[in-house]
């Protein structure tokens, strides 16, 4: 119970911590990119373009800001239960932190969307010309990238049974 109760005031300390980081480089990019022409960090390779985004990732799905609503506060519910069920073993960790990361980035949008009507988005990678971007669009990646990694090389089939079936743990009667 205590290993519980030190993880949910991690999650939560986590969450405040990454998603000010997010809100206040946003909050910087506005006030700073919002009038200006691009800011050029290295010529023809990184740049910081300030954008309003008022779809998806990457700009997709322009205007269904209720879809999206609808949509993250699955997300977010789906997160909480499935680590609620997760269970606070060490194992369990590398699990946690991608479900923390994706939980902070998807977020970190949404409070941009309830609030601004729109997703500012600054960084961009002119040299692939990659869509413009955020640091919360960085948590989802980074975290979808260790989710898959998770998924296929880490846990085997009885923990996601458990995890996400909502089965019994290992050991437990039938």
């Amino acid at each position: 119970m205590a290993k519980h109760r030190t993880h949910t005031a991690a999650f939560i300390l986590g969450v405040i911590l990454l998603v000010s980081l997010d809100q206040y480089t946003k909050f910087l990019a506005k006030a700073h990119l919002e009038r200006h022409t691009d800011l050029v960090l290295w010529k023809n390779v990184f740049v910081l373009r300030y954008i309003e985004n008022r779809g998806a990732a990457f700009g997709m799905m322009q205007g269904g800001f209720l879809f999206f609503y609808l949509l993250t506060t699955v997300v977010l519910t789906g997160i909480l239960l499935i680590l609620r069920r997760t269970p606070a073993a060490r194992r369990y960790l590398p699990l946690r932190f991608g479900l923390f990361l994706l939980f902070c980035g998807a977020l970190g949008n949404l409070i941009d969307r309830v609030f601004r009507g729109y997703v500012v988005d600054f960084f961009y990678f002119q040299l692939i010309d990659f869509p413009v971007f955020n640091v919360a669009d960085c948590y989802v990646t980074v975290s979808a990238v260790l989710l898959v990694l998770l998924a296929f090389f880490y846990y085997d089939e009885s923990e996601y049974d458990y995890i996400f079936h909502w089965g019994k743990r290992k050991g437990e009667g039938h």
